[in-house]
């Protein structure tokens, strides 16, 4: 019976079925929209919440596809994406504090729901039905709602990444063990 080897590479893991790309991406068109509609062409701002919007979705895109050749890649990619969402969430905060309106309240009727919203929807689609009726003000509130858990969700996804990194080791480690396996076949 042959010693079946797992693959050098292995198989790349569907990163669109994770929550926190999922929520990225609603993230990403509700402030694409958000920026269109309220805030001013050729403020620089604008370009600055976009980027940072996409950048968060595309570094978990780009982490995603790393992960089978380089896991200090995908961590770090992973971490640029959580970076790029908070310099996200301070721009809402800057949004909603700069106009003298309110931010939710931890607590608040308005931000249990949404929250609660967010734990069982992440599809762009639903949340764009929302905003697409609501004033600037609850649109910032539910983009901080979102950015708030896609946080959490990356923080729990870089400890995993961090336990399976010292658990499993690198791809460096993978290629070295598989090539001394295969020497000691051949002897």
């Amino acid at each position: 019976m042959p010693n079946k080897t797992p693959p050098l590479i292995p198989p790349t893991k569907d990163y669109r079925k994770l929550y926190s790309y999922r929520k990225s991406v609603a993230i990403f068109d509700i402030t694409y929209y958000f920026c269109q509609t309220y805030l001013r062409r050729g403020d620089r701002t604008v370009d600055q919440m976009v980027q940072a919007a996409r950048s968060g979705k595309q570094n978990i895109t780009e982490g995603s596809a790393a992960a089978n050749t380089s896991k200090e890649t995908e961590i770090k990619l992973i971490n640029v994406a959580k970076a790029s969402l908070l310099e996200l969430h301070e721009d809402y905060l800057d949004f909603l504090r700069t106009r003298n309106l309110r931010l939710w309240e931890d607590g608040s009727v308005e931000q249990l729901k949404m929250r609660e919203l967010a734990r069982t929807y992440n599809d762009s689609a639903f949340y764009m039905d929302i905003v697409s009726t609501r004033p600037p003000e609850t649109i910032a509130n539910i983009a901080i709602c979102l950015l708030k858990q896609t946080d959490y969700l990356l923080a729990k996804h870089l400890q995993k990444l961090s336990e399976q990194f010292l658990t499993d080791g690198g791809f460096r480690e993978r290629m070295a063990k598989m090539r001394l396996d295969q020497r000691q076949n051949k002897t």
